[in-house]
């Protein structure tokens, strides 16, 4: 059976072709940046998805953006912290992790469809579940994202405990590497629940899953700079991010192969954002290790 670690560089050496026919051009006059990105879907997806994003950014800017992916959220927060990329888009608990070790800072933050630089978790089921709200969940095996992951850890383990179900009180429960990994579990019956964020759960309904709680909305995810990563390329990114407009055909069409939490523009962004998400992670981390809670 293959592990995870070859499978992953499986999927991600079957789609090098990819970048050899569909990326653009590269231009070598350009200063060549690393820009990371935390892995919310398998390396496949994630190349379909933020390729045309990177695409967009090297015809707009004096940069080369190069895609560098991490097999978890832990190592593209690291590899910002040590220097091997300057830039990355992460969610809100990976930034605030990085925050904490490393001097970094947030530069943008995605819109969501309703205009709003917010989403929500969602913790779904299938829809001939008898699983109808949280406190059914007791006894049931759950499935979370990777323990970095905001929508797919540390809000539904918090929301669950507000609901007094605790990890000890699941019947197991898994960390899984991707978003579309925790629905296809609980689609395929091998979870009875699980947490994704909401563009997941959204695109997924209509296959199968029903909705038993939608948390309060969150800060978007962030891209993130070095503190010291040089001014003007931060500001050719953010230049080139702040002019889309949704509403725009042009850039519609532009933004129509993005992922569905990038295309409908961006806001600037700052630390104090993410102050709700520190609140709520310092109590989720706070009960884990009073209970001494460990992943499976």
């Amino acid at each position: 059976m293959i592990n995870s670690k070859k499978r992953f560089i499986i999927e991600f050496l079957s789609f090098f072709v990819y970048f050899l026919f569909f990326a653009s051009a590269p231009s070598f006059s350009k200063q060549v940046v690393p820009f990371g990105f935390c892995p919310k879907y398998n390396p496949r997806i994630m190349i379909q998805l933020y390729q045309p994003f990177i695409n967009y950014l090297n015809e707009t800017t004096p940069y080369q953006f190069e895609i560098r992916l991490s097999r978890v959220y832990e190592e593209t927060v690291d590899k910002l912290g040590r220097g091997e990329i300057t830039i990355a888009s992460c969610g809100p608990v990976p930034y605030i992790k990085g925050r904490e070790k490393y001097k970094v800072r947030p530069i943008l933050r995605a819109v969501s469809k309703d205009g709003k630089p917010y989403y929500h978790g969602i913790i779904v089921v299938r829809q001939d579940s008898p699983i109808q709200k949280l406190t059914d969940l007791k006894s049931r095996s759950f499935a979370f994202g990777q323990e970095w992951s905001t929508a797919g850890h540390i809000l539904p383990e918090y929301h669950l405990a507000r609901a007094n179900v605790h990890l000890k009180d699941l019947k197991n429960y898994s960390f899984l590497r991707h978003h579309d990994s925790v629905v296809q579990g609980v689609l395929k019956g091998q979870f009875d629940a699980g947490a994704v964020k909401d563009v997941v759960a959204y695109q997924y309904q209509s296959k199968g899953l029903r909705f038993i709680h939608i948390s309060d909305p969150i800060p978007t995810v962030p891209i993130v700079v070095r503190t010291d990563a040089p001014k003007a390329m931060v500001e050719s990114v953010k230049t080139a991010l702040l002019q889309l407009n949704p509403k725009n055909l042009t850039h519609q069409k532009k933004m129509a192969q993005w992922d569905e939490e990038f295309k409908y523009g961006f806001t600037e962004a700052s630390d104090s954002d993410y102050d709700s998400i520190r609140k709520i992670l310092k109590v989720v981390e706070k009960e884990s290790t009073v209970k001494g809670t460990t992943s499976e």
